[in-house]
């Protein structure tokens, strides 16, 4: 790797990511890996945002990362001579290629029966399951509450979700579930910060709505 050039690196990372994608174009093995483990839990939290749930009893989250990372070491060296993207937001692109690839090698036939792809800037990606995200709202109410009444709010908002369009969902799941901050969503969704901004207040609007009208009080 050149490491002559500090060009590629992307202010929107962080210091301590910057300092280590620097040793790494000097071919630091260490630096690598603590670059790559610095990722692993935002990571780990999107394959469980997009891991089809018919594949969860077969398919370990710890597994689709250590294939992404395989992939990321070898094509590390293109990466750092010329960057698309910021380095997380790279790492994630390929986590979700990675994921769209397991979906369609283990459901086959089955994809067309569950439309679970959107079309985000730079390529397809398994859609944010309504579920998950229900469970994770449901997750920050500490109030002490019966299984059964649990179980029936999660029901509410996992049928307020649906209802939204796809990418009214996808920028909610993007700032709650995987806490993106407001320029990494607009990387993500090819987006301006100001536009992005805009579209994810028009969609806790809709989702409050929704939730509004069933009688469902629920604080962002």
């Amino acid at each position: 790797m050149d490491g002559g050039s500090a060009d590629w690196l992307m202010t929107s990372d962080s210091t301590e990511t910057n300092r280590l994608l620097e040793l790494v174009a000097t071919s630091d093995a260490q630096a690598l890996d603590a670059l790559l483990i610095r990722h692993r839990a935002r990571l780990r939290r999107m394959v469980a945002l997009r891991l089809d749930q018919r594949l969860r009893q077969r398919i370990d989250p710890s597994d689709v990362i250590q294939e992404t990372f395989l992939e990321a070491s070898s094509r590390l060296p293109s990466y750092l001579n010329a960057p698309a993207m910021p380095f997380f937001l790279w790492l994630r692109f390929l986590t979700g290629q990675k994921l769209v690839t397991l979906h369609r090698h283990h459901l086959g036939a089955q994809m067309r029966d569950a439309d679970n792809e959107i079309a985000l800037h730079g390529g397809a990606f398994p859609e944010a399951s309504s579920a998950v995200l229900a469970g994770h709202f449901l997750d920050r109410d500490t109030r002490p509450s019966e299984a059964l009444v649990r179980a029936e709010r999660k029901a509410q908002l996992y049928t307020a979700l649906e209802s939204l369009t796809p990418l009214d969902r996808e920028i909610l799941a993007l700032r709650h579930f995987e806490q993106l901050s407001r320029a990494e969503i607009a990387a993500v969704m090819g987006l301006s910060e100001a536009a992005a901004g805009k579209r994810y207040i028009r969609a806790l609007e809709k989702l409050r709505q929704i939730l509004t009208s069933s009688g469902i009080d629920w604080q962002d």
